[in-house]
């Protein structure tokens, strides 16, 4: 062991996780802003800009809509939370962890919950939701938009018709699709929204920006009984986040500058462009693995979500000697599965700052190289070959200003 008196050294990696994403040198810089009392006027002036870039991103007008000093986990929990009372129902979509994150969290609360599953490397049917909910109060039903443990993206549409039907509010789960893949708080009538600093808007991990309809508001005001948690008791919360400003807790001010750059670089490339950016790069990912010959784990193009792509490991490949090898001599680091998917599956993240041309390449080089080592038949730079040539006639693509 080092002596931990020694000045920290962190390495550099190229982070191809399902989060934290990398980091943009002018995110960095917003780190070293002198440090400020959280009731400081300057502060409590600039929250109100955050405030706003986080409505632009999440496309809303909900006023009450601010970020969590809470991971993306306490999103889902603040979430839950405050809709759920003792004796209510409700359903929740699970399609793998985090999704059955959420509704662990909801079945701590007292609350009656179903949860309606699909196989791993699936979208939860929405008719199934219908079903279980039939002749029932449901209070809300809560989805992941995007599962990163199995690379799975929801539509959200048809939940929102079946919420309808049931009289449900919508909770949605954008922790790795918020700038990253298309969503639409307001025109998809999404109830409560939140997400992580960590993953498509590249901010460093610890904030969980959240939104919240004026429907749940109403709601929250006429709860029987109080939130089960004190720390995320929305209504407690948005008194600091609120013209008043009140004190609540000490918020990490550090990360909500780095938040404040990050939204800025989403909202100078545009919502659009971050899009096709990380739909062109997974693309390209894409059609790299499947000319080495490897297969991905959600079987259905439309069913993947583009900012985390989950890759069978390979016949007779050992895939943690293969993540090892990555870190140690490349320095890129990806995610194994979790779970019943461990030793299955690999897991890459393109988001956020992450998400460049170049970085796709660099991966497929260097995964090529240790596959060729561990005596897997391919034919070498056909990966990358084939990444590069999607690129070709497409329109280029920002990696966001000063990114």
């Amino acid at each position: 062991m080092s002596d931990p008196m020694n000045e920290m050294h962190p390495p550099t990696r190229l982070m191809l996780t399902p989060g934290p994403s990398c980091l943009s040198p002018r995110v960095y810089g917003a780190l070293a802003a002198p440090l400020v009392g959280h009731v400081d006027p300057w502060f409590t002036e600039f929250m109100g800009g955050v405030q706003e870039l986080l409505r632009r991103v999440f496309q809303t007008g909900n006023h009450m809509t601010f970020p969590l000093s809470a991971s993306g986990s306490g999103g889902i929990e603040a979430a839950v939370v405050n809709v759920l009372e003792p004796g209510d129902e409700a359903i929740v979509c699970v399609n793998g962890v985090f999704s059955g994150r959420m509704a662990e969290i909801a079945e701590r609360t007292g609350a009656k919950i179903q949860r309606v599953a699909a196989p791993l490397g699936r979208a939860v049917d929405p008719e199934d939701v219908r079903r279980a909910g039939k002749g029932r109060k449901i209070k809300f039903v809560g989805l992941a938009h995007g599962e990163t443990s199995t690379g799975v993206v929801t539509n959200i549409d048809p939940f929102r018709k079946v919420c309808d039907e049931l009289g449900a509010v919508l909770i949605v789960d954008a922790v790795a699709t918020l700038a990253g893949v298309p969503l639409a708080v307001d025109r998809q009538r999404i109830d409560i929204c939140f997400s992580g600093a960590q993953k498509a808007i590249s901010a460093p991990p610890g904030m969980a920006p959240i939104t919240v309809s004026t429907r749940v508001e109403e709601l929250l005001r006429n709860r029987k009984t109080k939130v089960q948690s004190w720390y995320f008791d929305l209504t407690t919360t948005m008194n600091y986040w609120g013209k008043g400003r009140t004190y609540h807790h000490t918020p990490p001010i550090p990360l909500i500058y780095a938040m404040h750059e990050a939204l800025r670089i989403v909202l100078e490339e545009g919502l659009e462009g971050s899009w096709e950016r990380h739909r062109q790069n997974q693309k390209a990912l894409i059609a790299g693995l499947e000319a080495m010959g490897i297969g991905l784990f959600v079987r259905d193009p439309a069913d993947r979500l583009p900012t985390v792509t989950a890759i069978n490991i390979p016949d007779g490949v050992d895939g943690a000697k293969v993540s090892s090898r990555l870190l140690h001599e490349f320095s890129i680091e990806i995610s194994g599965g979790l779970g019943e998917l461990k030793g299955k599956i690999w897991r890459v993240g393109l988001m956020g700052y992450s998400s460049q041309r170049g970085n796709v390449l660099l991966f497929l080089g260097a995964l090529e190289r240790i596959l060729l080592d561990q005596c897997m038949k391919l034919t070498a730079g056909v990966g990358i070959a084939a990444a590069a040539s999607t690129f070709v006639g497409a329109a280029p693509v920002a990696t966001g200003q000063g990114r």
